[in-house]
């Protein structure tokens, strides 16, 4: 049951985007299109997944027995950023299809503030290795569910009369403020 409470909880409740504003970057600039969205989803899972494992291993069995918690942050940096290159470099040699499918997408995981911030999370809520593990895969597919929606929204503005100032960015921001608070509506389901 306590799976569930996670993962109900970081889809809809708590989503990384739309309630806690983490990832912003991509969701505003990836979200152009719809296959670019899923894309971008695609590989926020995969990394997310990867990088919570690895950060979590290094803060229980690195930092925290050599008393190095204060490093917490410059460390998951660092190994999120060389995590992302080093996925990078084995797709392109081993499966060069997917490293196609995936573009450009990997290098802007390693910019994209919501791997860092469900790493840190995972840490602060002191989950265990599991339970970070579906903390980081539920996260990872509200990101994408936030990301498809709002590139949907998008793409319908795309053909609908919107008034010229409101153009571009303008109707972009105020569909995502919409969009947070419809999830807001989640709010007391967990």
């Amino acid at each position: 049951m306590e799976y569930v409470i996670i993962v109900i909880g970081s889809i809809f409740v708590s989503n990384i985007v739309l309630n806690q504003f983490l990832g912003i970057c991509p969701f505003v600039g990836v979200s152009g299109k719809l296959s670019t969205s899923v894309g971008m989803g695609g590989a926020v899972l995969f990394v997310l997944t990867i990088a919570t494992i690895v950060t979590w291993v290094l803060q229980y069995y690195v930092l925290n027995p050599f008393g190095l918690s204060f490093m917490q942050t410059i460390v998951f940096i660092l190994v999120i950023a060389s995590l992302v290159q080093m996925v990078e470099i084995i797709l392109k040699k081993v499966s060069p299809p997917l490293y196609q499918a995936l573009g450009v997408f990997l290098p802007l995981i390693t910019t994209n503030c919501a791997v860092l911030g469900v790493a840190i999370l995972t840490i602060q809520k002191e989950f265990n290795l599991m339970e970070g593990v579906v903390y980081a895969i539920a996260n990872a597919i509200g990101f994408t569910l936030a990301i498809v929606l709002f590139a949907g929204i998008r793409e319908h503005l795309d053909l609908m009369e919107v008034p010229k100032g409101m153009k571009g960015v303008p109707i972009a921001l105020l569909v995502a403020g919409i969009l947070a608070l419809a999830f807001m509506g989640f709010t007391g389901l967990v």
